[in-house]
């Protein structure tokens, strides 16, 4: 049977485990909420950017403008597309840097696979935030821009304005014509989902999705079935919204996938907890048994030890 001493140093080194992924838990719990708190009172202004956004685009003016203009590309030609993926710099977090890669690596490879059936190449440059899936990344094979060095953690509005100047400058110097966002979205404690995003060139369609059906054109305060006119132009109007939505979508994204790194953090820790407090009973168990079976030795020794004396006797 295992010695008891050794089952107590066992204990001893679980309980401080328990201990620290118990405090982990705690933590990310907090940085989840305090994540989803900045992304909840960000959204409503951003909410109605994007109404109006959708608005102007479906006016009568019908502006050309190039973020809402997909490129279109002949047979032979080169489709330049840039990532953006959304991984933590740190572990510990279940699967969810894995589930971010993975469906990354199986994106970027269907869409190289769909242009080549249409005649067409593709050059895919990635920007990574986060160490662990840049590392991977660059294992696997992929160019990956190594001075592009951007966190998930803390998410500010500055650091999402500097994220989506970079992007304008990509789109407007030719060098992406497409450029998505890779990361994870949370719908709830238990429910988080890797997510594909094109920011630009806008994608109208997608939208829509954002804008809730009370925010449409009634949310402003005027009848919707008036023509609204715009100053200066449409135009500037639209040149102003497109830079604050880029902002706001590079911002939520950034704190979605905070929070659900948090989240799959607080719940791989709880598991880990959960499982400590398994393995403590078990060997609970097994001291209490050990301690039983030493103590049942000694007692039989001393019996034995007392019958030897008295034949002696």
């Amino acid at each position: 049977m295992e010695q008891l001493n050794d089952i107590r140093k066992r204990i001893r080194s679980v309980t401080d485990i328990q201990q620290m992924t118990r405090a982990m838990q705690l933590i990310s719990a907090v940085k989840m909420r305090n994540a989803r708190t900045q992304l909840e009172r960000a959204m409503p202004f951003f909410t109605r950017c994007a109404a109006t956004m959708i608005d102007i685009e479906n006016s009568e003016t019908r502006l050309q403008d190039r973020f809402f203009t997909l490129r279109q590309k002949k047979e032979g030609e080169t489709w330049k597309i840039a990532y953006f993926v959304m991984t933590g710099d740190q572990g510990l977090a279940g699967a969810y840097n894995l589930n971010v890669i993975n469906t990354a690596e199986t994106y970027i490879r269907e869409k190289e696979r769909e242009n080549v059936e249409k005649g067409l190449l593709t050059e895919t440059r990635l920007y990574v935030c986060g160490t662990i899936g840049k590392d991977r990344l660059i294992r696997t094979g992929f160019e990956v821009d190594s001075d592009f060095n951007y966190p998930i953690a803390s998410p500010t509005y500055y650091r999402a304005r500097d994220i989506a100047d970079f992007v304008v400058d990509l789109f407007d110097s030719g060098k992406a014509d497409l450029v998505y966002f890779i990361y994870t979205r949370i719908f709830s404690a238990i429910s988080m989902h890797p997510m594909i995003t094109r920011v630009v060139p806008v994608n109208t369609v997608a939208l829509q999705q954002l804008v809730p059906p009370e925010e449409g054109a009634s949310y402003r305060a005027i009848n919707p079935d008036e023509p609204v006119e715009y100053f200066p132009d449409a135009g500037a109007v639209l040149d102003y919204l497109t830079d604050t939505y880029l902002n706001g979508m590079v911002y939520g994204i950034l704190a979605e996938a905070f929070a659900s790194e948090q989240t799959a953090r607080m719940m791989a820790m709880d598991n880990a907890t959960k499982s400590a407090k398994e393995m403590l009973d078990e060997l609970t168990l097994r001291s209490n048994q050990a301690r039983q079976a030493r103590i049942t030795s000694e007692l039989t020794e001393i019996v034995n030890g007392a019958n030897t004396i008295s034949e002696g006797d």
